[in-house]
């Protein structure tokens, strides 16, 4: 298949490359910084623009992986080569697109991309809709030339999905930043909390996470939670965010007693 990927950065590099490597032909690659169109066209084969209107009409499809707020700039200025346009975003609802055009699909993958990092992307979920069966059976048979786990995903559905993505991905990551923190202002080294990560992460590949939830919250632990708010009592964000967190994780498991 022909395809031209519009946007540069992290989702958009993982995935022009997983189509390359999948035998598919990345016809242009566009992004407003013409150096990073470059450094991802030069990668996967394809010619570099910066100008919406250097963008051919000589492809099968356009995946738009740009922030959000630009996809309908960007599907505004696609629409004219009546091509198949999709996004890869968690968030836009696909009737968003179907203001300009009938022609319209997602294609979202749900994992957390850094170019820096490779990503075995056939074991990348991918949640495609698509405006009709005909375009849904296209992405579908797009989607499998690159992942082994495809999933029909509404926009409605998607949506939760993405919020879900964003408090088992993104939050968790900030957290792992403050004990970061914590731990630099004390002279200490991240790396020591990194096999607890990992056995966390571990868990729930198995278990339900509130079966394996532990820590002082769990056990309702009111003196070592005191003492742990104390020790923030400068950092008053962080105050904020251990309270919120440990009545979360009480309320959850209703007072009793979980793995300590």
């Amino acid at each position: 298949m022909r395809i031209t990927i519009v946007g540069s950065g992290n989702v958009a590099t993982h995935l022009a490359a997983a189509l390359k490597n999948a035998g598919h032909r990345i016809v242009q690659v566009y992004s407003r910084d013409l150096q990073h169109a470059s450094m991802l066209a030069y990668h996967v084969g394809a010619q570099a623009v910066n100008e919406l209107s250097a963008v051919l009409p000589d492809t099968d499809i356009f995946i738009i992986s740009v922030k959000d707020d630009a996809i309908i700039e960007m599907v505004k200025a696609l629409t004219k080569h009546q091509k198949l346009i999709v996004h890869t975003s968690g968030a836009t609802n696909l009737n968003d697109l179907l203001t300009f055009t009938a022609n319209a699909g997602v294609l979202y993958p749900l994992q957390t991309f850094s170019k820096t990092k490779e990503v075995d992307f056939a074991t990348v979920p991918l949640c495609i809709e698509g405006v009709n069966d005909s375009i849904q059976a296209d992405l579908e048979q797009l989607a499998a030339t690159i992942s082994r786990s495809i999933y029909s995903i509404n926009s409605a559905d998607r949506k939760i999905l993405h919020l879900a993505a964003v408090f088992a991905c993104n939050f968790p990551n900030y957290l792992y930043t403050i004990a970061q923190q914590l731990l630099a202002a004390n002279k200490m080294d991240f790396d020591m909390l990194k096999p607890l990560i990992l056995e966390t992460a571990q868990k729930v590949q198995t278990r339900s996470p509130a079966d394996v939830q532990t820590g002082p919250a769990v056990r309702n632990d009111q003196v070592t939670m005191s003492a742990h708010l104390q020790m923030l009592s400068h950092q008053p964000l962080l105050q904020d965010i251990y309270t919120l967190l440990s009545q979360g994780i009480i309320k959850n498991n209703n007072g009793t007693h979980g793995d300590k």
